[in-house]
């Protein structure tokens, strides 16, 4: 698997995140979606990563500059034809690299409380990640969980 940084440009990338949004909308009511469009991704503060596999692309992850000692990871998903292979868990360690080398000491998230979350959650779990208050401007949501690993 290759995971780069990418510019946002590629229809198959536009793909997979209308195809995350649409997730989000199917389980999540419109003031609990924190997901963001291809144009919320484009902000100076975001770095955005494709993983590619033989051609075909298997997943993204964004990671966020909260400030110079906190991050938060975005848009996380796999490809549908992708999951259960891995993809997630390469993701997420890549991202948990990049996040060290930039010299964060914290790296949060923000995910669904509802049962279709359960193996995210489960994921973010098993690297370490612990349930935390909400951060950077998010409030309290009970459609919300927010996760943090210390660095």
């Amino acid at each position: 698997m290759e995971i780069k940084v990418d510019d946002l440009n590629g229809p198959e990338v536009a793909e997979l995140l209308n195809d995350h949004i649409q997730s989000m909308q199917k389980y999540s009511p419109p003031e609990s979606k924190h997901a963001l469009d291809l144009e919320g991704l484009r902000k100076p503060e975001i770095t955005f990563w494709s993983a590619w596999e033989a051609g075909d692309l298997v997943g993204c992850v964004a990671l966020q500059r909260l400030n110079s000692l906190h991050a938060e990871i975005k848009s996380m998903k796999t490809a549908s034809a992708h999951l259960r292979k891995g993809v997630a868990k390469r993701l997420l360690q890549h991202i948990i690299d990049e996040a060290r080398a930039r010299g964060y000491e914290r790296l949060s998230l923000e995910t669904g409380s509802m049962d279709v979350f359960q193996p995210a959650r489960r994921l973010y779990a098993s690297f370490g990640f612990h349930e935390c208050q909400p951060f950077a401007g998010y409030r309290e949501d009970s459609n919300s969980v927010f996760m943090s690993l210390e660095l």
